[in-house]
């Protein structure tokens, strides 16, 4: 897959702010890209400039092959669905679609038709006449998809479109923007916040911090493997164990606390890893809590249910277990026949080795 846009060395500065720092980045043709981060980190910044509505203070941006340097945001093969949508009250949904197809050479019957296509694309076949204010937040959230594709762009650019939902809707969009990119096939960036809706939608993620790319990675590999520990503490929940790495050659041989010894794969290390203390990462759904009659399929652990929380098809349990500071959290699926534990109920916990990842800083 070739690459559609590309930044080297972007930074960006406002007076002493470095918002961005020293970014290199290809995002390929046709995929879903998304922008991940907690709020200050310079995703959005970083959308803008690709935009054109923010002006890198050095390095390069191109697209399609041509640097961007000058090119107005309006003469960008781009185009934006902001985290308000900008849908003009005052317009019926048909004039807002149409609103960048004014100065469009097309006649007026070809307009409507590409009116109509675009609406039916997102779903809202029908809806032309109706006013803008008489929509509900995901029906306008379409309506701000149709204008931007409406024009057909190379790249759409998505500023955390989907934060004003409420939960049901926004999985819903999600649902809808995959299939959305599936169908016209063009370059999506999303910025999000959100790690889940990043990690459903994604075909690769930038994970961001403080104006830096912490990792670069397809879901699962950003999910199992995290590169960092700052990393694991954003996607998803982890638990971090104290360890002490006793052998570093052909393989890597650890000490964790709590847990004893154990020997990790290649691609459960860094590479260079050697002897000394380290942070070791456990999924809480790799960690299981043994019923009666069950029996652990690797190792398995003595502990005290410290914790409950109940979500209906998930419980959480913190367990206590000697030699580790904190309790693991551990989370469970709610089959029919198994019990919800009490808390101070004893418990054995099964681990597996190959769930482990070694994380430094």
């Amino acid at each position: 897959m070739t690459a559609l846009i590309e930044l080297k060395g972007v930074e960006k500065h406002y007076g002493d702010y470095h918002a961005l720092r020293g970014i290199d980045l290809e995002i390929r043709q046709g995929e879903f890209f998304s922008l991940l981060g907690p709020s200050g980190c310079g995703k959005t910044t970083l959308l803008r400039t690709i935009a054109g509505l923010e002006q890198v203070s050095s390095g390069s941006i191109r697209i399609d092959g041509r640097d961007m340097k000058g090119v107005a945001p309006n003469n960008r093969p781009t185009n934006m669905v902001f985290q308000s949508y900008a849908v003009f009250p005052h317009l019926t949904v048909a004039e807002n679609v149409g609103f960048g197809l004014r100065r469009d050479p097309r006649g007026k019957a070809e307009k409507a038709r590409a009116v109509e296509e675009a609406l039916d694309m997102v779903g809202l076949a029908g809806y032309g006449r109706r006013r803008a204010h008489a929509l509900s937040g995901g029906q306008r959230q379409r309506v701000a998809l149709a204008r931007a594709l409406i024009l057909k762009p190379k790249v759409l650019l998505l500023d955390e479109p989907l934060s004003a939902l409420d939960r049901l809707m926004r999985e819903q969009m999600q649902l809808e923007l995959i299939r959305l990119q599936r169908q016209v096939g063009i370059t999506f960036i999303l910025v999000t916040h959100d790690q889940e809706e990043a990690l459903v939608m994604s075909d690769r993620i930038a994970v961001m911090f403080e104006g830096e790319i912490g990792q670069l990675a397809d879901p699962e590999t950003l999910y199992r493997r995290p590169a960092t520990k700052r990393v694991a503490q954003f996607i998803g929940k982890m638990n971090f164990l104290p360890g002490e790495v006793t052998r570093a050659d052909a393989g890597v041989e650890i000490e964790i606390a709590g847990l004893g010894r154990a020997a990790l794969g290649p691609d459960q290390a860094p590479a260079g890893a050697s002897a000394g203390p380290v942070s070791v990462g456990i999924r809480p759904e790799t960690l299981a809590i043994l019923f009666e009659g069950e029996t652990a399929p690797r190792r398995e652990v003595q502990g005290v249910i410290d914790e409950v929380v109940y979500y209906g098809d998930m419980t959480y349990y913190d367990v206590r277990v000697a030699g580790i500071e904190r309790p693991l959290t551990v989370s469970m699926k709610n089959l029919i026949g198994r019990p919800v534990l009490d808390v101070g109920a004893e418990a054995r916990l099964a681990w597996d080795e190959r769930a482990l990842v070694l994380l430094p800083g």
